[in-house]
């Protein structure tokens, strides 16, 4: 009995740091924002959101305005003054308004099998980037639409792998890892010997979160390699990253507090052991009448 429920905690513990992840970062939109906000400073994307919106400016600018020839030295204008912005604090404001608005969208993917896309509206971008130029007296300027700019940064269908299993994972939550903490306690309180299963615990649940950062590490190749051309891999690749940072850094807490109670476990029952009483060790004799005598048995009286 002890040994099924070690087993079932053991691998209970992937399940509830998926479910706990699921549910808490990928589910509430303010964990969601606060994980996307460090992409802001990324170089990747960066890059990605002055490429979308110097594209999206410089459109919107030759339908509004002929500018023919001027076209080069106009986008070569937009492109500095976003890639300038990129690097300013009201980036970030902007960046962390479109990941709340991305959010729904985001969702959505996870929870139906359409083909639609997880994107970003850049509008609140090309708003700031728009009153820079003004600033700065570029010509046209101030004739530049504000137009929704949506940069793509996750197909619906690269999600298929997680989406099977998300709503399974929301609904158990937190309720995955206390099931498995359960489970651990009782069947190390159940086993005969208590220190061996801490080992063979310990080592489990380590081996299990090893299992899942594999797991993290395969389903990144194989979704970076099915992103179609005209979107950008580092930036995708910076985002993957970014949304599973958390599991991955709970796997590696759970490897590691693995490895060190095993340890610690073994190297006590080490150090309580002492040495076996066996060979060499004295042994007590059973009581004996004994009399001391001077040679002569003991049943010998002296003689007067």
């Amino acid at each position: 009995m002890s040994a099924v429920l070690l087993v079932v905690a053991c691998l209970l513990v992937p399940l509830g740091t998926l479910s706990t992840w699921a549910k808490y970062e990928i589910g509430d939109t303010d964990d969601y924002v606060a994980t996307m906000a460090p992409l802001a400073s990324d170089p990747a994307v960066r890059d990605a959101v002055t490429d979308a919106v110097t594209d999206g400016v410089t459109d919107s600018v030759m339908r509004e305005v002929d500018i023919g020839p001027l076209r080069g030295t106009v986008e070569s204008f937009v492109r500095d003054a976003v890639g300038s912005f990129t690097g300013t604090a009201a980036f970030g404001t902007a960046w962390n308004a479109a990941n709340r608005a991305a959010h729904d969208a985001v969702m959505r993917a996870l929870n139906d099998d359409s083909e639609s896309e997880v994107t970003i509206d850049l509008a609140p971008i090309t708003e700031q980037v728009k009153k820079q130029l003004e600033d700065d007296g570029v010509p046209f300027a101030g004739r530049i639409p504000v137009r929704h700019t949506e940069v793509t940064i996750m197909r619906s269908q690269d999600l298929g792998r997680l989406r099977t299993v998300f709503h399974a994972l929301q609904v158990a939550g937190v309720w995955v890892p206390i099931a498995a903490a359960v489970l651990a306690v009782a069947g190390v309180l159940l086993a005969p010997r208590r220190r061996r299963a801490l080992i063979v615990l310990a080592i489990g649940a380590a081996l299990a979160a090893a299992a899942l950062l594999i797991a993290v590490a395969i389903s990144r190749a194989l979704t970076l390699d099915d992103l179609p051309p005209d979107l950008s891999h580092d930036a995708a690749e910076s985002v993957y990253d970014a949304l599973t940072r958390t599991l991955r850094t709970t796997s590696w807490i759970v490897v590691g507090a693995g490895a060190l109670v095993a340890l610690g476990a073994w190297l006590t029952g080490r150090l309580r052991g002492g040495p076996h009483k066996g060979r060499g060790e004295p042994r007590d004799e059973p009581s004996r009448n004994r009399t001391r005598t001077t040679g002569q048995p003991p049943s010998a009286q002296p003689r007067l």
